[in-house]
């Protein structure tokens, strides 16, 4: 294993440890999804914990770690670190996010590293081939830089921020 890769690891691991909380009755501990509904646990299941989606995996949230191909929660706060081809959050996400493509519809509070980010609203920093957020409270650098409502510029190269 490479020192950079120990490092991911390092940092996964303790993601996961500093966002840990007391498993809910609804929170499971592990979910291993080749697509859904083809998973251990239902995709109307929080887990909490870690996820591993071979193809695809859907759930309510993660916190933790969620790693796959493309990871999809539908509702509730998603805490921890998702890393992935795609990274779908139809609510809240905490952490950090790095995928191909990070999607979060809801608040995102964190980093976004990945070919494409988008957030309804950012707080943090979002570094990408192009960075898209409805608003936001932070920085982003990337080719193209897009803040809809409050930014520094609506749209703009290499950097764009709003505080």
């Amino acid at each position: 294993m490479s020192k950079t890769n120990r490092s991911l690891f390092a940092i996964a691991i303790f993601a996961l440890i500093l966002v840990a909380q007391p498993v809910l009755a609804q929170e499971k501990p592990i979910q291993l999804s080749l697509f859904s509904p083809i998973q251990l646990v239902p995709e109307d299941n929080a887990i909490s914990g870690v996820r591993l989606s071979l193809l695809y995996g859907k759930n309510k949230y993660v916190t933790g770690l969620d790693w796959g191909l493309v990871s999809h929660c539908t509702s509730g706060m998603s805490k921890g670190v998702q890393f992935g081809i795609v990274g779908l959050v139809d609510a809240d996400f905490m952490g950090w996010q790095s995928s191909v493509v990070n999607y979060t519809k809801g608040n995102f509070e964190g980093f976004q590293w990945g070919f494409v980010n988008y957030a309804g609203h950012a707080n943090g920093l979002q570094l990408g081939f192009v960075n898209y957020a409805m608003t936001m409270h932070g920085l982003q650098i990337g080719l193209v830089n897009i803040i809809k409502q409050g930014g520094q510029f609506p749209v703009f190269p290499i950097v764009n921020w709003s505080f």
